[in-house]
């Protein structure tokens, strides 16, 4: 009779749990906060769009879109962590154009972004700026070039990092330009920028939404947008490719990933309201006062892109010959 009732007292437990479980799983997406990764320090481009995002995201879903910073190895310790974390919807990564860079820089990586990741939607493109300490002579890229060619390896560049967007930009500019500049690589943009506006370092690629203050305030001076057409943030700085590069180009791309096999009704919830955001008209005027171009396209699209991109730069990393990194 004992054991019986043990058992009788079990099966309850585990018909609840049963219950519990059911009523989880019928609550409608989201249903409680959901974390965000940056796997870069606060205060880059990437952590921009995500904070402006998440705002208008608790607005219309009532739960947090929580942005966590988790930057260290190049961004690859914060990208580990939504690889392995549970395909619910409730963990995501703020991609960046360093992730597309990485597959051909780095070896060992402990996940495989085009197997591990499902793609949401690409958020944005953010314009990179050519940018130089005012206590450098050169007042447009011909004079950058002429300088750097007539004094090898005089001038030192920051960037976010080995594999950075801000990084691959440079190595495309020095392969284009045929000149030679010491790289000095930094965990993330916001430090980077903080010691070429220090005087530290001479230039470098930059993300406009993370130097429009720095240029209002004259403590560095814009050379060129590295994007194929002007910015309408700061219209009267020129493309690189009008000022002397003709063909150069190099944006950072944003964008939502989440771990692969997430279900695909969960995905285009995402997709949807991340795109419904980004289709605000303030939202809209924001990005592109920063100099972020809104994109928000379909799952589909954005796993097109991650694939064109690898591969695009792949050959930029060859052509620079840039040798396999360890992080």
């Amino acid at each position: 009779m004992r054991t019986q009732l043990v058992q009788i007292a079990l099966a309850c437990v585990v018909a609840a749990a049963g219950l519990a479980v059911g009523d989880l799983a019928a609550q409608p997406y989201p249903s409680r906060p959901i974390r965000v990764i940056d796997a870069y320090p606060p205060g880059g481009s990437t952590d921009v769009v995500a904070r402006i995002i998440a705002a208008k995201f608790q607005e219309s879903t009532g739960q947090p879109w929580i942005v966590d910073n988790r930057a260290g190895a190049q961004g690859i310790i914060g990208t580990e962590i939504v690889a392995r974390a549970a395909p619910d919807g409730y963990t995501l990564l703020m991609f960046t154009g360093a992730h597309t860079v990485h597959p051909s820089i780095y070896a060992k990586m402990p996940y495989d972004l085009l197997r591990d990741f499902a793609p949401v939607t690409l958020t944005s493109a953010t314009t990179n700026l050519l940018v130089v300490h005012p206590t450098v002579p050169a007042k447009s890229v011909k004079e950058l070039i002429a300088m750097a060619k007539a004094k090898p390896s005089s001038f030192n560049y920051s960037s976010a990092g080995t594999g950075s967007t801000t990084h691959m930009a440079m190595e495309l500019f020095k392969s284009m330009a045929r000149v030679d500049l010491l790289h000095i690589p930094y965990k993330g943009s916001a430090p980077a920028v903080l010691d070429l506006v220090g005087g530290h370092v001479d230039l470098m690629f930059a993300p406009l939404p993370v130097m429009l203050p720095h240029i209002k305030s004259g403590r560095v001076r814009p050379l060129a947008v590295a994007t194929a057409k002007r910015s309408g943030a700061i219209p009267e700085i020129p493309t690189v490719a009008e000022a002397g590069l003709p063909g150069f180009e190099a944006t950072n791309s944003v964008g939502v990933l989440a771990p692969a096999v997430t279900p695909r009704d969960i995905i285009a919830k995402l997709n949807a309201e991340i795109v419904r955001i980004l289709g605000l008209p303030e939202i809209r005027d924001r990005l592109l006062g920063l100099g972020a171009e809104p994109v928000a396209n379909s799952p589909e699209q954005f796993a097109a892109f991650l694939k064109e991109d690898i591969a695009r730069w792949a050959k930029v990393v060859k052509d620079a010959k840039i040798p396999l990194q360890t992080w």
